[in-house]
């Protein structure tokens, strides 16, 4: 029975400390993932310029947009693949990747 929390333990303070650091931690690798991925892609090492050009700014945009849609589908596989795990009787909860 869960009428107030009495169904299971609630996390403690240094549960939800652990679990914002953890998700801090993943977003920020996401960020620097993103940022290399699409500088090395989209961003010519011989700098000719001082600004974008629109090239490497329609280049850029679209690198990011596919990167975070892709981010974005894997982690529902992983969380619907973690669901169905934890509801065929695994101790396993059904966490995501962001």
């Amino acid at each position: 029975m869960s009428f107030l929390g009495m169904g299971r333990p609630q996390p403690s303070s240094e549960q939800k400390i652990a679990a914002v650091e953890g998700e801090m931690r993943m977003m920020a690798d996401t960020y620097n993932r993103l940022q290399n991925t699409c500088q090395k892609k989209c961003i010519p090492t011989d700098y000719r310029e001082g600004e974008l050009n629109k090239g490497e700014s329609v280049c850029l945009d679209r690198c990011t947009a596919k990167f975070l849609d892709t981010s974005i589908k894997v982690s529902e596989i992983m969380q619907q693949q973690g669901q169905a795990m934890g509801g065929a009787g695994g101790a396993q909860g059904g966490g995501g990747l962001f």
